[in-house]
């Protein structure tokens, strides 16, 4: 019988938690001085529990309970803590690791320092548990956690040394948060971690707080959608809405009204506007006219004196390697994902007036 991979290569094993002795554990939610973003306050939802009655797309109201884009930051006094977290779905899928779909990872640092420094994830088989220490690099005190991109949260604990109390982290500089609007790409599909779907990424690269409303295969520019957006308090909206438009003709009569019901609640509100970045992929001609659908509403925006910019898909997998950029010819992998921050945030920080690291 052929070994499992785990028996050959000791470094395919499942994660072995450390010792829990020693740590006082808490709820995530009862830890003073540990700050949540990118999640409704006091819940694992996106989007206010209160509001989804009012959200006619199914999807989007199941979708919410996803914790794309959730973070929780913290500095801990000698660098160590214990995560414990519950997921709530625990599914799997056969384009994106679970390390992405259900695992949380962790960076280190403050500012424009932020780097990567562990990662959690749930076992390919058995209860749906994520767990284990982390210890930051010598020196290091402050942790930045990003939550799982495709799977829900049922409970998260906290653990802190004996006598060791959690303190605030350093401030964004830019605390009100960007709000991302898309598909599945803006949800992180198919990013080997968290930390690498592109919302994410931009928000290290310009030392900025960000909410992720992506919601796979359900972002079709529903008015009920644009005006919840239009009620949140944010620096800036990416409105990377096109993919799931199921044509051509309801990208054109969705698209310019869902940005309009939103700018006429904000309109000193930075905007970018995103075309699909897999450009290549599929009809050219459709292709081609949702990206006219965008620019024209680009274009509106710019001429009715709104702060606007717009992020060419079509060019945002340029480069070296740009036919590997995704898993399945849509869905980006870790390197599709690092071209469209590196295409997207020098736009966002044009129209935010803000110099990048």
């Amino acid at each position: 019988m052929p070994q499992k991979i785990e028996n050959i290569d000791p470094n395919f094993r499942p994660q072995a938690n450390t010792a829990e002795d020693g740590f006082c554990f808490r709820p995530l939610w009862e830890w003073e001085n540990v700050v949540v973003d990118g999640l409704f306050p006091g819940t694992f939802c996106r989007i206010d529990p209160a509001a989804l009655p009012r959200i006619p797309s199914e999807g989007v109201r199941t979708l919410a309970w996803h914790t794309a884009g959730g973070t929780v930051r913290f500095r801990v006094p000698g660098g160590r803590f214990f995560v414990r977290m519950e997921l709530r779905y625990g599914s799997d899928m056969s384009h994106m690791p679970r390390s992405g779909s259900g695992g949380l990872d962790v960076y280190c640092g403050s500012g424009f320092g932020r780097t990567f420094c562990a990662a959690l994830r749930p076992a390919s088989n058995g209860p749906e548990l994520v767990a284990g220490e982390i210890r930051l690099p010598a020196g290091e005190e402050e942790a930045l956690l990003h939550l799982p991109l495709y799977d829900g949260v049922k409970n998260l604990e906290l653990g802190f040394p004996e006598g060791v109390t959690p303190q605030p982290p350093t401030p964004y500089r830019v605390e009100e948060p960007v709000v991302f609007y898309g598909s599945s790409i803006t949800q992180g599909g198919c990013a080997s971690r968290p930390g690498n779907a592109y919302p994410a990424m931009i928000s290290r690269m310009l030392d900025c707080s960000f909410r992720n409303l992506g919601f796979s295969g359900n972002a079709k520019g529903e008015p009920e959608t644009a005006d919840y957006i239009a009620g949140l308090r944010m620096s800036a909206f990416v409105y990377d809405y096109d993919h799931n438009a199921p044509d051509v003709p309801w990208l054109a009569r969705t698209h310019l009204p869902f940005l309009q019901r939103i700018l006429a609640a904000q309109p000193e509100l930075p905007v970018v506007l995103v075309s699909k970045p897999d450009f290549h992929n599929g009809s050219p001609a459709v292709n081609n006219a949702c990206r006219d659908v965008i620019l024209r509403s680009f274009l509106w925006a710019r001429e009715n004196g709104y702060r606007a910019e717009f992020a060419d898909g079509a060019a945002l997998f340029s480069g070296p390697l740009s036919g590997d950029c995704t898993v399945d010819g849509c869905h980006p992998n870790d390197l599709g994902f690092s071209r469209m921050a590196a295409g997207i945030a020098p736009a966002l920080a044009r129209v935010m007036g803000l110099r990048r690291a």
